[in-house]
């Protein structure tokens, strides 16, 4: 019943109230970005699967200016992420606009995190059931490692959220994320780029 019904009813007036009581943080992150990217806006949409892997747009705080070479080419992320990208991005700040694709219904608060397009055709029959639930803002996975995790374990987690799924479930996510983000626990900053992108799927790793 939680899963079917409660669970979208909740998301959706969660997120409503944060919306509404962070707007005004939300403004300003939006002006300081838009200052520091340099003109190049303050949002970054891009396609992820959803729900049976139908195709929808996420939403997240743009942390990278566009910058190009002489050639007209984007410079790579880590030279282009700005010095407040970088702060909202270690920060998990980014991730706020998401509240708008929960109110919308692309995703739910916590389910498994909404990866590229590009890794469909490469998931397994086992690590396709991610897709059974909406994707999360976070998740099982997240709860259990975030970036220190191989993809393998990863989807293991994510499919075990699938089968397992229930509201003290959620709400163990929740603490947790909150723990991990507050204390910046489980993340891979050994190197600049750390922050700016993590290691593609290739299928097996």
């Amino acid at each position: 019943m939680y899963a079917h019904f409660f669970k979208r009813i909740i998301d959706f007036l969660i997120a409503l109230v944060v919306l509404l009581f962070i707007s005004p943080v939300l403004l300003i992150i939006t002006i300081l970005l838009y200052v520091f990217n340099e003109g190049a806006g303050a949002f970054f949409l891009q396609e992820r699967p959803g729900l049976h892997g139908k195709i929808f747009k996420i939403i997240k705080f743009k942390t990278m200016n566009e910058r190009r070479d002489a050639s007209g080419k984007l410079l790579p992320d880590v030279q282009r992420i700005t010095k407040f990208g970088r702060f909202v991005r270690n920060t998990s700040l980014d991730e706020l606009p998401q509240l708008i694709n929960v109110l919308k219904g692309d995703m739910a608060l916590i389910g498994p995190r909404p990866l590229l397009v590009k890794y469909l055709s490469l998931y397994s029959k086992e690590q396709m059931r991610r897709h059974d639930v909406r994707p999360g803002i976070s998740g099982w996975a997240q709860c259990q490692g975030r970036n220190s995790l191989s993809w393998t374990d990863k989807f293991a987690l994510d499919v075990w959220y699938v089968d397992h799924i229930s509201l003290m479930t959620d709400l163990k996510v929740i603490f947790v994320t909150m723990k991990k983000v507050l204390f910046r626990e489980d993340i891979n900053t050994s190197d600049a780029s750390a922050t700016v992108t993590m290691e593609e799927f290739n299928g097996y790793n």
